[in-house]
């Protein structure tokens, strides 16, 4: 069905509005004219038909009375009923022969009376059986087909039937076969004109129709032309309004909507300035403040043996303080230039699996520090263009958040690639987070335990940098945990800058996580 779809009529009902309207319209008309023409046929056939019956039964009734009348003054002492039928028959046929008007058969009890030539089997059974059974009083008539004993062709006729009366004697049966070849010759005539009159209707209602399908599509595919150039960026593009119409209100619509789109860019353009401009700005400002209190800090910080208890404290906590607001500073700002756009990359070919290996060794000490271990977990080298910054950044903040919440278990950090992508993934085996909580665990400052404390720093912004800074690269940080199970974050990146992912190396449940159904969570 797919291939079939490629080609022919499928093809064009699915893409052409014009070839739709065309195609239901002459299915419609169809219909219409199947029927009109149907009820023309059945009140033409009828009529006329009707109107042959009426002057054939007419006829038949004028030459029947005629020779009842005949038979009503025959002096029967001179001659036989049967000479004088035959005598009639002979007459009537004659007459009927003369104007080619009808054919005449009297049946007497011996022969058959009439018309030369006709076979016996024009007449049918049926109405010989209504007329053997009749009183002699009425006439009879049913359609019937003319057949003759030499080679003259037949023809379609109607037969009208009565009967003769005799004093005396038996009814004697008389039909009259009445030829309609004229009349079905006249219906041939009247059909072939309601189908020739049916086949230029239709050819010029489909071309009347499509040339209006055409006629209104005009100002509609503009309008697509013109959204698809505003799309593009082309904000300057306009259609042009020709009359007072609904489609020169369509127009005008559209090239409202442009306007305003034009402006509403332009005010965002201009926002996305003045918060870059701001970014830099504040980090401009910030930077020498920033530098005196460290120096500050620095010094009570080296010289507090010499301060009583309270002050040592106090220059401690500022210190650690201290430490804390600048990576805050420091991640609001990356976060501001996320939003602004401002976002740039600086691509390399880096090593990654060396990358993850610096990382691993400086945050080993602070790992012990709560108890856990962390390993790596590599499959060869793998080298990848990315920005190695960012990605140090991200495997940072990961492995950190793995430390914060491990619980004091084991961290392994797993690299694996492929042709296309290469994929990290930080697991611990922590408190981990409800399935719920997956989409929320990169929102900002947010927390799955607000009573928790941070244990080894943090500003709450490091997951949402991570993922703005996987996007970046047009990769995917995902997250999979549950309570008890512990928790795995797992980055994907192409291996080449711009190409598009399609799947990972490393799955997003944790290999051993087999069965969740079988695990105990306590």
């Amino acid at each position: 069905m797919r291939g079939l779809a490629r080609f022919g009529p499928i093809r064009l009902w699915a893409r052409s509005l014009p070839f739709r309207v065309v195609l239901s319209t002459i299915a419609a008309a169809i219909v219409i004219l199947f029927s009109t023409g149907w009820f023309l046929m059945d009140q033409s056939s009828r009529g006329i038909m009707d109107g042959k019956t009426q002057a054939s039964v007419a006829e038949a009734s004028a030459v029947v009375a005629s020779m009842q009348t005949t038979l009503s003054t025959t002096d029967f002492r001179t001659t036989s009923a049967s000479e004088q039928i035959s005598r009639l028959a002979r007459d009537a046929a004659s007459r009927g022969q003369a104007g080619s008007q009808y054919f005449v058969v009297v049946e007497t009890p011996i022969s058959q009376i009439g018309t030369a030539g006709l076979a016996a089997d024009s007449i049918p059974d049926s109405i010989r059986q209504a007329v053997a059974n009749g009183d002699g009083d009425g006439l009879w008539s049913t359609p019937t087909m003319i057949r003759f004993t030499d080679q003259r062709e037949e023809e379609p006729g109607l037969v009208v039937a009565a009967n003769l009366d005799a004093p005396g004697q038996e009814p004697y049966p008389i039909f009259f076969l009445f030829s309609t070849s004229q009349e079905q010759r006249t219906l041939a005539v009247v059909q072939q004109a309601t189908l020739a009159t049916g086949v230029f209707v239709l050819v010029g209602l489909s071309a009347t129709v499509y040339l209006i399908a055409l006629q209104v599509l005009r100002p509609v595919r503009a309008a697509r032309l013109a959204a698809e150039s505003l799309a593009a960026g082309h904000l300057e593009d306009r259609m042009d309004v020709v009359g007072t119409d609904d489609l020169a209100a369509l127009a005008r619509s559209m090239n409202h909507m442009a306007e305003e789109l034009d402006k509403k860019i332009t005010q965002l353009q201009n926002l996305s300035l003045v918060q870059q401009r701001f970014v830099s700005d504040v980090s401009h400002e910030l930077r020498t403040p920033m530098t005196t209190i460290r120096m500050a800090a620095e010094v009570l910080h080296a010289h507090r043996a010499a301060f009583d208890a309270a002050s040592r404290r106090s220059s401690e906590l500022l210190s650690a303080e201290l430490d804390r607001f600048e990576g805050l500073l420091t991640e609001l700002l990356e976060i501001s230039r996320f939003d602004a756009g401002a976002a740039e990359l600086s691509l390399d070919d880096v090593d990654l699996v060396g990358l993850a290996g610096d990382e691993v060794n400086s945050l080993q000490r602070l790992a012990e520090g709560t108890g856990s271990v962390i390993s790596l977990d590599a499959d060869g080298s793998c080298v990848a263009e990315v920005d190695g910054r960012r990605i140090r950044r991200i495997l940072r903040n990961l492995i950190t958040n793995a430390i914060e919440h491990g619980e004091g278990r084991p961290i392994t950090v797993h690299l694996r690639s492929d042709d296309q992508a290469v994929a990290i993934a930080v697991r611990d085996h922590g408190v981990g987070f409800s399935a719920a909580d997956a989409g929320q665990v990169f929102n900002r400052f947010w927390r799955a335990d607000p009573s928790r404390g941070r244990r080894v720093g943090g500003t709450g912004l490091g997951l949402s940098i991570s993922l703005e800074d996987a996007r970046l690269h047009g990769g995917w940080l995902n997250a999979w945990g549950r309570p008890g199970l512990g928790a795995q974050f797992r980055l994907t990146l192409p291996r080449r800058a711009g190409e598009e992912l399609h799947g990972s190396p490393w799955p997003v449940v944790p290999p051993d996580v087999k069965d969740l159904t079988r695990v105990s969570i306590r």
